[in-house]
């Protein structure tokens, strides 16, 4: 996915900053703290301008020790005083940065929990990790420590201009010219400096993604022997980064040296203009060290002004990323006055919710991922509570997006559906689906115990009712044989499971939870025959009772439904039990035909190979 493309012909967006920039206000004491203690260092900074006059007129020029004493005192107390200052606003910035990371990735966190199931369609996985570590990382960085800068450059020049302009008005003109020059150059150097920026924060999540894939999916490279190519695809993207990295690098190499040309030049017209004051006897030298001093003291934060800026710019794309994710909206949101009586996923008000019976009724519903592709188009399909519903079909019938949209993943463009007669518009998304069991083809078990992971089920069950769960689908049995039974861990996504095994506990998982909705989807694709018929036969003791969508592809298993539905090209071809479908001898026929002859010749294959 290239959706960061879209980043790079933004303009900057003062609305960004206010999103990142919010959560700096929360922690307001300590932005404070900071943004004063580098003020006061920026005053401290020019009071030591004064000293190093006093020095020299005073002391060196005279060859007088009158007040050294006192002098040596007060050049002791600014030290102390900065040296203090400087622990206190560093210690403060550490801990702001530390505080900033953890508030801006909880927050992005629970915003991506409350995201509907089209968004993780259009965003990957990469380009997430990505925001939520490295760009994360980056603003805070920067907010945390920049305020320093800000804070001590602010104060400096706003005190070094007031002293200069009070000590010598001629020479104070000629160090200002410098401020107009420098300006002008950052204005210019802004756009090739954000849109390389931009382009390298872009290029950075496409390699995060690659890395993430490349893991995720080292066993089909193997298979595929796909490693050559693997290597080559990164090569190609880590050389775009690199070039846009160089770029970027060499546009800011530019900018700075530039500017610190110009406040030379006026360093230089500084001592010209100075030193001949000084020849005529109207300039003390104190005075003069005094303006180079001082004016060094300027254009540092001047300086630092262009780097903060060019900083600014770098983190621009960063903070345009995180903001988006922060800012961005679901595509299903429940109504205000929805959420007032239901309550949403994190604060939900289940005294008010109703208690589902199970009826389903598609009416007239109209559905498409992208504009000018219907995958529905009024669609009409009415379930009653109790009843078991099997969906087959090719691949891209919209057996799935009838099964997504019963569960509200996805809403409809047009029509309405209803459970128990409601538009469940009117009920919430968390009232829905906390009553929904769902075991998908290829499920995704948390890191943890087999214990931790059938309990997300049903968080209040005690450990006997969870191993009980596990026993109706015959999960117990290999559960026990494992060293640490129970107690063992599944590993980052059941990585310590057979695809077998991850079907059973998650199945185990479904039925701790009792739910008034079963969703199997392709749940026994996956399992050998023998442990197919154990959760077969699991399955229909289960599921009797209760409103339940099973999305198959081995026919074998749906031979007790209750309805059969055909589905092609987002119509329902056929509807039936198995015996009325077979006496038809229509589409259900033929699918149940073919398939049972590719079995048979498998199961024929296999005994020859064993021979």
């Amino acid at each position: 996915m290239n959706e960061d493309k879209s980043y790079e012909g933004r303009k900057i967006d003062p609305k960004t900053w206010r999103t990142i920039l919010r959560f700096a206000a929360a922690r307001k004491s300590a932005f404070l703290i900071i943004m004063g203690g580098g003020m006061l260092a920026g005053i401290i900074d020019t009071a030591m301008s004064f000293m190093s006059r006093w020095a020299i007129d005073g002391f060196m020029i005279p060859g007088s020790r009158e007040h050294l004493g006192l002098f040596a005192l007060a050049a002791l107390g600014l030290q102390l005083l900065m040296a203090a200052l400087t622990l206190i606003y560093c210690r403060c910035a550490g801990r702001l940065e530390a505080n900033l990371s953890a508030d801006v990735r909880k927050a992005a966190y629970t915003r991506l929990q409350s995201m509907s199931l089209s968004y993780y369609d259009k965003t990957s996985t990469g380009h997430l990790i990505s925001r939520l570590t490295n760009d994360v990382s980056r603003i805070t960085e920067m907010v945390s420590w920049t305020c320093i800068d800000l804070g001590w450059g602010i104060m400096a020049v706003a005190a070094s201009l007031i002293a200069m302009f009070a000590v010598d008005l001629k020479l104070a003109l000629i160090t200002v010219t410098a401020v107009p020059v420098v300006a002008l150059l950052s204005v210019w150097f802004q756009k090739k400096i954000l849109h390389y920026q931009r382009v390298t924060r872009r290029l950075n999540s496409i390699i995060t993604s690659s890395v993430n894939e490349g893991i995720m999916g080292a066993q089909t490279s193997k298979t595929l022997n796909r490693e050559a190519l693997n290597n080559e695809e990164f090569n190609v993207q880590t050389g775009d980064m690199f070039r846009a990295s160089m770029r970027s690098a060499t546009i800011s190499a530019i900018y700075m040296p530039l500017a610190s040309l110009v406040i030379s030049l006026v360093t230089g017209l500084i001592l010209i203009a100075g030193g001949h004051g000084v020849q005529r006897g109207v300039l003390t030298i104190g005075t003069l060290n005094f303006f180079i001093n001082i004016g060094n003291m300027m254009f540092e934060p001047i300086r630092n002004f262009a780097g903060i800026f060019a900083e600014f710019q770098s983190c621009q794309a960063a903070a345009e990323r995180v903001a988006d994710v922060l800012l961005s909206e679901s595509e299903i949101e429940d109504r205000p006055e929805v959420l007032e009586k239901y309550g949403d996923f994190f604060h939900p008000k289940k005294e008010n919710w109703e208690k589902i019976r199970g009826d389903v009724d598609f009416d007239h519903v109209s559905f498409w991922y992208q504009e000018g592709e219907v995958v529905l188009e009024d669609f009409d399909l009415h379930v009653k509570a109790g009843e078991n519903i099997a969906l087959v079909g090719e691949t891209g019938g919209g057996k799935s997006t009838i099964v997504n949209l019963a569960c509200r993943f996805y809403e409809p463009k047009k029509g309405c559906i209803r459970i128990d007669g409601v538009d469940y518009r009117e009920r919430s998304q968390a009232w829905l689906q906390s009553n929904l069991g769902y075991v998908l083809q290829t499920p995704h078990l948390f890191s943890g115990s087999i214990l931790e992971n059938i309990r997300y089920g049903r968080l209040e069950a005690t450990d006997e009712e969870v191993m009980e769960a596990a026993r109706v689908v015959g999960a117990d049995e290999f559960i026990q044989k494992l060293e640490k039974g129970y107690e063992s861990d599944a590993g980052e996504g059941g990585s310590n499971m057979s695809t077998g095994q991850k079907q059973l506990i998650s199945f185990a998982r479904a039925i701790l939870a009792d739910p008034a909705i079963f969703v199997l989807d392709e749940a026994t694709s996956s399992i050998d025959t023998e442990t197919e018929q154990r959760i077969q036969a699991a399955a229909d003791r289960l599921l009797r009772g209760r409103t339940s969508f099973i999305i198959a592809h081995r026919l074998s298993t749906v031979r007790n439904a209750d309805r059969i539905l055909v589905i092609d090209g987002g119509r329902i071809l056929e509807s039936g039990s198995h015996q009325e479908l077979m006496a038809k001898k229509g589409r259900y026929y033929e699918l149940y035909r073919n398939q049972f002859r590719r079995e048979r010749l498998d199961e024929s294959l296999q005994e020859l190979n064993r021979a």
